[in-house]
């Protein structure tokens, strides 16, 4: 990478000759001197500690073959993406977008006379389900061979307004939603079974205010104790003015609930319960209460239980903490818990329990559960300590999980979350238990015009996330090794398990035929290069009037790395991890004897010390002599070269 130029700031003085870049000008005297403390301010009180992002990268990608432009802005967007297949879906307003990667770009449009937001796309059958707000009348399409078939008002399967929190889970034959059937009636949320065996729904008073967030189906070991869990926040009950606003929490219910004994219990869900989800570190006293998304990682051995559950969390602040559990542990708590208020003996069968044979839920039972829906035991996550995988200055948003193995045999499990500023976060978990190492890798910009992530999906497959914004989608490789300067060490440094040496660059582990070079060692990884000491930066020179005014500027490219500049043996200024300004720079407010000279960037990051910036400052008269020698400097600007011959003459008249 080529740095920028440093600046100058002496109107005063002659033009400036530079051996490489010129210096461009800068505003002199104080207000130059003013501004760049008030930056370098302004980037201490925004930075972020070694959690944030190491490096920063945009993904340009190539027009029509990684990213597609929807041509109108698309408020409202929702994604589907098969894995394997190149074909992305993309539901807008009155349209439904097709995009073939890495090709060409289509739409289908599903025609309707009134403002229409695709709110759900869904495979069934041998075609795509869709289904829109279709001005407050929700209906669905099916989507087969390229052409368009209305199915007609489908209540439940979309909700009457894009801005309307809805969660719908489909498993074969079955449909379950939390969307209002009625616009005007019926307003307390609800979860439901619309499809399938007899229409359940959850009792009106075991939730407050819910924000669904996630459903699964998990298939237990028995097939009548298959569970379906959700995951969504709600009002806390708790009304003290120290208690925080929102709670996590997961709810079960039994897949073959039939309903109760009763007419107050026939059409209700007689297994549901709830509990909370915590996620807290008691170290430094952090608390994050409000649940964003939840991603489920199945066990690569297909055990169920040890599927892992990543929940992203925020507090009020819009700080972020990503919580692991397992529903091993989550089924265990809703099957030994007692029940939060309850106080006496529980029946038999205790609530919760799912039971063979479709055999109705007993009435007792059902009240019992009704009264008292909250578990007193909590789910918390996965490690000795129960605290949060790591936590982070970032408002993350939405999360999804790539379990990878590198080059040298080891697992890796890869966390993607987009943040409240447009971008992707891309963090490495390695280990286990106390031995847990996390390393955040990068922040992406994954579109050409910046904007909010609406949608994201993994493709474990061809190895990418789509993501969409209101103006595009764009398709991101999970390598991106191209990003990473500074040779081996580069390489290594940017602990990207994706990314390796091999013949001289760096490099995806899937695009090279043999073993490439990866550190087994996230300490200290470019001790694993060949040549133990990384190449010096080139030097530069430029010359500059005594008494002049300049600055010089040195690219910070690793956030987690201290910028030192350096004047022959001592600091002049230095740039500690977290500076958010994307450059370390040195002000000279007025050019001594003493100050010309060599001057280093040096870049410290734990035991690796590499060499970012190398300038030479010379004298005028020198630099002039060093020209006239043959020795390399070129002029800046074209008056330089045009008065040159005049100059030499005179010179060598006298």
């Amino acid at each position: 990478m080529t740095p920028p130029p440093p600046g100058r700031a002496a109107p005063r003085a002659p033009q400036a000759r530079v051996c490489s870049l010129p210096p461009s000008p800068a505003p002199s005297g104080h207000p130059l001197r003013l501004l760049l403390l008030l930056c370098a301010a302004a980037a201490s009180a925004q930075g972020h500690p070694k959690s944030g992002p190491r490096i920063a990268a945009v993904w340009k990608g190539r027009a029509g073959q990684d990213w597609l432009d929807f041509g109108q802005t698309e408020p409202h967007t929702v994604l589907f993406h098969e894995s394997g297949s190149p074909f992305v879906w993309v539901g807008g307003r009155g349209k439904i977008y097709r995009f073939n990667f890495p090709t060409d770009g289509k739409d289908a449009s599903v025609h309707t006379d009134c403002e229409n937001f695709i709110t759900l796309l869904e495979p069934r059958n041998d075609g795509l389900l869709a289904c829109g707000t279709n001005a407050r009348r929700p209906s669905c399409w099916n989507l087969v061979n390229g052409s368009v078939v209305p199915l007609g008002e489908m209540r439940g399967y979309a909700p009457f307004s894009p801005d309307e929190n809805s969660l719908v889970l489909f498993e074969g034959d079955e449909v379950y939603s939390t969307i209002r059937k009625q616009e005007y009636n019926g307003k307390i949320p609800r979860f439901r079974r619309i499809r399938g065996d007899s229409e359940l729904y959850t009792s009106d008073t075991v939730m407050q205010n819910p924000q669904f967030i996630k459903a699964t189906i998990v298939h237990q070991d028995q097939a009548y104790d298959d569970k379906i869990y959700y995951f969504f926040r709600e009002d806390n009950p708790d009304k003290n003015p120290e208690a925080p606003l929102n709670v996590s929490r997961v709810a079960q219910l039994c897949r073959g609930d039939q309903g109760g004994e009763s007419s107050l219990s026939v059409s209700k869900w007689n297994t549901f319960l709830k509990a909370m989800l915590v996620c807290s570190d008691a170290t430094t006293n952090k608390n994050f209460n409000r649940l964003q998304d939840v991603f489920l990682l199945p066990d690569p051995s297909g055990q169920w239980k040890d599927t892992r559950v990543y929940g992203v969390f925020s507090n009020p602040w819009n700080y972020s903490a990503v919580c692991v559990y397992s529903l091993g542990d989550i089924d265990r708590v809703f099957r030994v818990s007692s029940l939060k208020g309850y106080h006496t003996s529980l029946p038999n069968p205790r609530p919760g329990k799912c039971l063979p044979n479709q055999q109705p839920i007993p009435t007792e039972t059902f009240q019992v559960a009704d009264s008292h829906p909250e578990v007193a035991q909590r789910v918390e996550p996965l490690g000795p300590l129960k605290t949060p995988l790591f936590h982070s200055k970032y408002h993350y948003q939405k999360v999804v999980v790539h379990r990878m193995q590198a080059s040298h045999g080891k697992t890796f499990h890869v966390l993607y979350l987009t943040t409240d500023r447009g971008t992707i976060h891309k963090v490495v978990e390695s280990g286990e238990g106390t031995h847990t190492l996390v390393f955040n890798i990068m922040e992406i910009q994954p579109f050409h015009r910046a904007a909010p992530i609406q949608a994201l999906s993994l493709d474990t497959e061809r190895r990418k996330l789509y993501v969409t914004s209101q103006w595009e989608v764009s398709q991101v490789p999970l390598d991106l090794c191209e990003v990473y300067g500074g040779g081996c060490h580069g390489c290594l440094m940017a602990r990207d398990p994706y990314c390796g040496w091999d013949q001289g660059r760096c490099v995806s582990i899937y695009s090279s035929q043999r073993t490439v070079l990866q550190s087994i060692n996230p300490a200290e990884p470019h001790k694993e290069c060949p040549n133990p000491k990384p190449d010096e930066a080139p030097l530069q020179k430029v010359s500059l009037a005594r008494n002049s005014r300049y600055y010089l500027s040195c690219p910070m490219e690793s956030r987690h790395a201290t910028y030192s500049w350096r004047h022959e043996e001592s600091v002049e200024q230095s740039c500690e991890p977290g500076h958010q300004s994307p450059s370390c720079i040195l002000f000279i407010e007025n050019l001594t004897a003493r100050q010309y000279g060599h001057y280093r960037c040096e870049a410290q990051e734990g035991s690796y010390l590499h060499e970012a910036q190398h300038w030479e400052l010379l004298p005028e008269d020198r630099a002039l002599a060093e020209h006239l020698l043959g020795h390399g400097c070129t002029l800046a600007t074209s008056l330089w070269l045009g008065i040159l011959p005049t100059l030499a003459l005179g010179l060598l008249a006298h």
